[in-house]
Formats: C-alpha cells, structure tokens, sequence
C-alpha cells in the first residue's frame, strides 16, 4: 500500500479509491494525478462496478496540488493527453465523464485541488473537521479544475465568488448549509457513511442510475431544453433490458428487485 499514492479495493459493486499520500498532507503530484486517473477508468469501463467511494487515508483529505510539479504543465497552457483507458479526475471532458456515480468521504484540510475533485462528485460526506478551501488565488494562480464552472451552479454566485476571490476557509457546519456535503460525522466515520450511501445507489439498477446522471448533466451543461428532448429516446433502449423487466415483476410481486445491469 505504501508504494501506491492512490489505493483501490473492490467491495461487491463498489470501488474504493484512497489517495495515498498522507505524510504529504496527500498534496496531488503527477504519479497520484495518473494513479487516480486510472482508478477512475476501471470505475467506468467495469460492468460490475456500479458506484465509487473517493476518500483519503490520513487525517487530510488533500493540501491541494504538488505546485512545484504542475507549474511547468500550467505553463504549458492544457492538461496532459488523458489515455483511452483513463478518465480525466476533474471532468473537464463532459464526452468523457465518469459515467458512475461517485460518493466522496472528505476529512480535514481539502484544499484546491480537492475542493473541485469534491465538485466532481455526487454525493459527499463531510468530517466535523473539515477545513475546505479554493486558495489559488493566494498563490499566483486560479483554479483551473472547474470551480469557477461548478462552485456557483452549486452554492450561488456570490457565495462561490467569497471564497474563490478571497480564498477563505470553509467549515464543514457551513459546507453543509450551503448544501455542497450531505452529511457530517464525527471524525473517522465519514468513510463508513459515504459507503453506506455507496451501497444504496449500488442496489438499484444500474442502467437507470446512469441515465439519471447522463439526463442531469446533460441539463447542467446543455440547458434543460437539451435533456427533456433526450428524455424518451434515451428511456426507450433501457425498456428492453433485463433489469427493466426485474424492476416491473418485482413491483407486481411486491418484492426487491434484483438488477444485474443489462
């Protein structure tokens, strides 16, 4: 485990991805950068996963990025090339989106980086502890992974512009108010929590789970004209499908349905 800076186990239909880091406040290099990429990949190419857990191991989630490592590459003026079998930590590519959802446990100081990877995802369990933060523009720079695409979608202009402009702490009391977590725990139990919601989404049918997140964001990113016109001809292939056929029959015989994702 030591010599992976970012950690995967497989729990049932679940992944488990932990950047690995810790005695560098788990502060994002390239090596992590691509470990997570490529966690991301084997969540959406593996027919039998069906949902994510992203956490960190260590008391913080991330100082944000290795800067020393990604100055040359901001300099450059664009990510990396993303390989076919990776999928981009941040989203940038809507054509290339992770297609699962992915449930985040967030701890301690999260930093940058690690607040527009907690934009990325679906649902998120905050620490007490939290210390959530967009500083680039304390250090020369500005985000460039999607806050300033996503933060305002999610919590308003001017709430979004307080902390991007100043670079502010937000704590996991008022991530919660602001509806950007979903639940606070007590520290060390955020991981279990984000699991068990994890669990939940992993029961349900797989197909139907995944239009739900293709028909949302196609709205966010398109505009709501866009997703109500793919509405009945995105439904129409998954009416054919097995797990369509389980989740009448077990409404009909009053029973939970086992989907099996086809």
């Amino acid at each position: 485990m030591s010599e992976q800076k970012v950690t995967t186990e497989k729990s049932g239909h679940i992944l488990l991805i932990g950047l690995n880091r810790a005695n560098k406040r788990n502060a994002l290099d390239l090596d992590m950068y691509w470990e997570l990429a490529k966690a991301y990949g084997e969540l959406h190419n593996n027919p039998e996963l069906r949902c994510g857990v992203l956490f960190a191991h260590g008391e913080h989630f991330t100082s944000g990025l290795d800067l020393a490592q990604w100055a040359p590459i901001f300099a450059e003026g664009k990510f990396p090339d993303m390989p076919a079998d990776c999928i981009d930590p941040f989203g940038l590519d809507e054509d290339r989106r992770l297609k699962k959802p992915l449930v985040m446990a967030v701890q301690g100081i999260c930093y940058t980086v690690g607040f527009e990877m907690l934009l990325t995802t679906d649902l998120r369990v905050a620490a007490s502890d939290l210390r959530l933060a967009q500083l680039e523009v304390t250090r020369g720079i500005y985000p460039v992974g999607g806050a300033t695409i996503r933060m305002h979608e999610e919590i308003g202009w001017a709430n979004a512009m307080r902390y991007m402009l100043t670079g502010e702490e937000m704590s996991a009391t008022e991530a919660y108010r602001l509806g950007l977590v979903q639940e606070v725990t007590e520290p060390g139990q955020q991981l279990e929590a984000a699991i068990n919601y994890a669990n939940l989404i992993a029961k349900n049918a797989p197909l139907g789970v995944q239009a739900v997140l293709k028909s949302a964001r196609l709205a966010r990113v398109e505009g709501a004209r866009k997703a109500i016109d793919s509405l009945f001809p995105d439904i129409k292939p998954i009416m054919t499908s097995q797990d369509a056929a389980e989740g009448v029959q077990a409404f009909i015989e009053r029973r939970e349905a086992n989907f099996k994702g086809c």
